[in-house]
């Protein structure tokens, strides 16, 4: 979900036409664009933090159900919270909401323009219009990609973070919000007070029983401010479990170029997206929805057993795949599925993985696992190896350390699944095998590179923050485990230690 300030050191080429409103009717028939008039669509669904992969997922699906119900009130507003959104804030309103979304494939290249957004808010120059925006009885849903970490989630307790100073912040200046928290608490207290129906909270990030954490969060932190409203929450709110995929790379400058090049657009934050696409939704709602179904959207009475496959199948794979091809010097996805060693290794992990697993309604889970190998594998995404690496102490715990934690309960194998652990572990050396600098963005750098400096082979220092591991360091056979596989990491090598792995 991470996004690119656009470069004007790539400038689209002078032939391609600036994308807005006006421009539509100027562009070819190759481009697809919005099939309904845009300024008859009410935005019933307020979306806060836009990026590329909302603009590749939820809004795509609004997009094509605006097409079949012309006139609907299931337009999207955007909010931006953070600073860093005033990039978003200002492409959007250069183009009338508009943007570009390409699809690619080695069959080729799909571009259309996407409509769904039709207004947004920019939290941090008016905040009064955000929480009026949300308070407002249009707004009868309220989707949420905030990232794995923004859920203010103390890893290995699963308790709120009442100390964080944004939510301390909140707390004490409710009608000047900084957080997504303060900003539903408020506007629900002024719903709460003027009888009017609360709006459902439906989160979309990579995150395991993603509508149960948001309820435990959000109630918890309305208590804090307000226990009647905290009571008041916790009744009549819903907030729906939700499944969502699809690979969708940061968008980099010769994206951008692509678009003008290929398809005459100059676009100033285009998305760039894998064909595939799927969203499972557990169908409680408090305040009415769109008809999903009809565009494909899954609606289900438990999202559990698709959110597992997709978490502990996907993202962890994807976790392995970032270490991995980072250490041997890669820099794209497609590059280290190239590499017979990785796919490998890759493979071995969702068979490990596959055991955790409960049966999902209508899925073949062993074609599910070759697909995802293809996806991964897709030359024309060129998702980058440091996007997967990304927040890795916020990822680990959501994604990838449940596989484990139930393996070890069934005594069942765990040596790829530690093996990412160490992997992560050398990748926080912050050197690759041949010793060039590998990035690190994670909101602990600080601290895992203090630890991971005191204990260099020795895990032991970086086990030990039981805020990501909770009390699997009291598993020795875990430690032992990442250990093991640390040490062969640091003397012999990523190749080597990768070839005594994967022995038969």
């Amino acid at each position: 979900m991470s996004n690119l300030t656009p470069s004007s050191s790539n400038v689209p080429a002078t032939s391609s036409i600036p994308l807005n409103e006006r421009s539509l009717s100027q562009l070819t028939a190759q481009v697809r664009l919005p099939q309904y008039e845009r300024r008859a669509v009410t935005p019933g669904i307020v979306h806060i933090g836009v990026g590329g992969f909302h603009r590749a997922h939820q809004a795509l699906y609004l997009d094509n159900y605006l097409e079949q119900h012309p006139g609907s009130n299931w337009g999207i507003c955007g909010v931006g919270l953070l600073e860093f959104d005033r990039k978003m804030r200002d492409v959007l309103a250069e183009q009338d909401c508009l943007y570009t979304l390409v699809e690619r494939s080695p069959s080729g290249d799909t571009a259309r323009v996407v409509g769904a957004i039709t207004q947004y808010l920019y939290a941090p120059e008016d905040r009064p219009a955000v929480i009026a925006t949300l308070a407002d009885p249009t707004c009868r849903i309220v989707t949420l990609t905030i990232t794995e970490g923004g859920y203010y989630v103390i890893e290995g307790s699963g308790e709120f973070d009442t100390h964080h100073p944004t939510i301390q912040h909140d707390l004490q200046n409710p009608d000047i919000p900084y957080g997504v928290y303060g900003f539903l608490t408020a506007a629900l207290e002024r719903r709460r007070k003027q009888g009017i129906a609360p709006f459902t909270v439906l989160s979309c990030d990579n995150i395991q029983g993603n509508g149960t954490i948001a309820r435990k969060m959000l109630t918890t932190f309305a208590r804090l401010q307000n226990p009647d409203l905290g009571d008041w929450i916790a009744e009549h709110v819903a907030f729906p479990n939700c499944m969502v995929d699809r690979i969708t790379p940061a968008t980099t400058p010769s994206d951008r170029q692509m678009v003008a090049d290929q398809f005459g657009l100059d676009d100033g934050w285009p998305v760039v997206a894998e064909p595939f696409l799927q969203w499972v939704v557990e169908d409680r709602f408090c305040n009415g929805r769109p008809n999903w179904e009809r565009v494909g959207v899954q609606m289900t009475d438990d999202v559990h057993p698709y959110e597992i496959m997709k978490l502990r199948l996907l993202n962890t794979s994807h976790l392995l795949i970032g270490y991995l091809g980072s250490l041997k010097g890669y820099t794209y996805i497609h590059e280290a599925m190239a590499d017979d060693q990785i796919r490998q290794a890759v493979e071995r992990l969702m068979d490990e993985v596959t055991p955790t697993l409960k049966p999902v309604p209508g899925i073949d889970v062993s074609q599910y696992k070759r697909t995802l190998i293809v996806r991964f594998s897709n030359p024309k995404i060129r998702d980058q190896l440091s996007r997967l690496c990304l927040n890795s102490s916020a990822k680990l715990p959501k994604w990838m350390l449940g596989s484990l934690q139930d393996q070890l309960s069934q005594n069942g194998a765990i040596a790829y699944l530690s093996f990412t652990v160490a992997a992560w572990f050398r990748y926080l050396n912050g050197q690759d095998d041949q010793g060039r600098v590998l990035p690190l963005d994670d909101p602990m750098a600080d601290l895992l590179t203090e630890r991971v400096q005191a204990g260099g082979a020795d895990p032991t220092p970086l086990l030990a923050l039981t805020e990501i591991f909770g009390s699997l360091p009291q598993s020795p056979r875990f430690v032992e485990s990442v250990t093991a596989h640390l040490h062969q990491l640091y003397e012999a090598g990523t190749p080597s230690t990768l070839a005594n792995l994967l022995q038969p």
